[in-house]
């Protein structure tokens, strides 16, 4: 009798310690298949690679001009829940109201956006200038290509504008820019998203600005049209829909081009041969966010907008 209670035990006992291996096994093997899900709580830098990138924000930094969050800041899971958070689907949202600072005396229109900062957080290379902080076109001389952090560029952004203003001139009401390229003083090229309070969906445009004394600014409608009384585009981008944006130069050519799934690209290509950016000393840098294009609406009105991607590159020697 205690030989088959000693059987039995032992039986057991082995059974037992199969199955409590196996259960640990398949539990163990469970935490290493499943997907770390990333923290909405936390900053857009736990989601974005923003290492290249500073924010301005419509605050006052104390002197009366919007207040720049620095790269490192940024850095260190920087988010503000009035302007500049993660979404709970891991979006980076930029909200910008109507009132607040601008970030200089020359700027007319508030903005929550960043500015690409390609010298990272080596502060001791200068903001502006043909430098590492900053890339050129390719068509640039050879000393300023050598100079700079790199040349031409490519900015790939997917994105969707969840709301635009509806309050103020009709000349203003419901335009946002997106994504830019800004040089020293003007702005090569400017990606709008536009809405009228009256339509359901939305227009593209762009604007190319030639450097003083080199030509009017150039508009170019990509998706429905910029007009004021504009009809509601057959076409359009609904608020909260998402759609990709890439704006790339080669040398003097400008291409900006918009992508959505199961339609064919919109693409609309600039040639800059005679914007005067070929020169000595002209510098460049990307932005992205939403830089609101309404001071006329109610100081509560606001635009807002979501990326889900944001990437960027440039040729260097």
């Amino acid at each position: 009798m205690k030989s088959v209670l000693k059987f039995i035990l032992v039986g057991l006992t082995s059974f037992l310690f199969v199955f409590c291996s196996s259960f640990t096994s398949e539990e163990e093997e469970q935490q290493i298949i499943t997907p770390i899900v990333v923290n909405p709580t936390s900053g857009p830098a736990s989601n974005f690679d923003l290492k290249t990138w500073n924010l301005s924000i419509p605050d006052n930094n104390g002197s009366g001009v919007a207040k720049t969050i620095t790269v490192l800041a940024l850095n260190q899971n920087y988010q503000n829940d009035k302007y500049f958070y993660s979404a709970d689907d891991q979006g980076m949202v930029f909200k910008c109201f109507v009132d607040g600072f601008k970030t200089s005396a020359n700027t007319s229109y508030t903005r929550t956006e960043l500015r690409e900062m390609l010298r990272g957080t080596n502060t001791g290379i200068n903001t502006q200038g043909v430098n590492k902080n900053n890339w050129v076109f390719g068509s640039a001389p050879i000393a300023d290509k050598n100079a700079a952090a790199g040349f031409d560029g490519e900015m790939n952004a997917t994105v969707a504008v969840n709301y635009v203003t509806i309050t103020g001139s009709s000349s203003q009401v419901g335009r946002v820019i997106i994504g830019q390229i800004h040089a020293n003083d003007d702005e090569p090229v400017r990606l709008y998203y536009r809405k009228l309070p009256t339509n359901e969906l939305g227009s593209i445009y762009i604007a190319h600005e030639p450097r003083d004394g080199f030509g009017s600014e150039q508009w170019y409608d990509m998706i429905g049209s910029r007009s004021n009384s504009a009809s509601n585009p057959t076409d359009g981008i609904a608020l909260d829909e998402k759609f990709s944006y890439k704006i790339k130069t080669v040398n003097n050519i400008l291409t900006v081009t918009i992508s959505r799934p199961e339609k064919p690209d919109v693409v609309k290509e600039v040639d800059m041969t005679n914007s005067g950016y070929d020169v000595g000393g002209q510098y460049m840098y990307f932005k992205a966010g939403v830089y609101n294009q309404n001071n006329s609406g109610n100081a509560s009105d606001y635009v807002q907008a979501t990326f889900y991607k944001l990437e960027k590159s440039h040729t260097t020697n």
